[in-house]
């Protein structure tokens, strides 16, 4: 399984959302320069987290973006799976395909089912919050001298 550039690029943008959480809007073109990530493209994403309810949107001259809630409610988990739908490792495991003819007597299916359990288990459990945690510890220990 590999996570998109979408994917990716959605959980960066709720980190720099929630790093530069001023209580004022923060417009597209301040988060693409920080990211390097094209305005367009960051547009489909950010519409894609308004939809969803994770962004507020104001428009206008001082609109822009900001998160919704708090940084602590959002999961790794929760934006992977609206940016890349199921984090399944097999397709046969989404309940939206249909049943496998061999499910009954598939060997792997264990193996998948655990995988699928692992992966949950992290994205599940990391939040926007821990990572901007990570984050500015980082860049806290970074030696600036001269």
């Amino acid at each position: 399984m590999k996570i998109s550039t979408r994917g990716r690029y959605a959980v960066r943008v709720m980190v720099d959302l929630a790093d530069n959480n001023t209580g004022e809007c923060i417009k597209v073109k301040d988060i693409a320069r920080r990211q390097g990530i094209s305005e367009k493209y960051l547009e489909q994403i950010i519409g894609i987290l308004t939809k969803a309810g994770y962004l507020t949107s104001v428009r206008g001259a001082q609109g822009g973006y900001m998160l919704a809630k708090d940084p602590s409610e959002y999961t790794v988990g929760m934006i992977l799976r609206l940016t890349e739908g199921s984090l399944n490792p097999v397709a046969c495991m989404d309940v939206t395909s249909p049943q496998c003819e061999r499910c009954d007597t598939c060997e792997t299916l264990e193996v998948w089912q655990q995988l699928a359990d692992a992966i949950n288990g992290v994205v599940d459990h990391v939040t926007v919050a821990d990572l901007l945690e990570k984050q500015r510890a980082r860049l806290g220990n970074l030696n600036f001298s001269i």
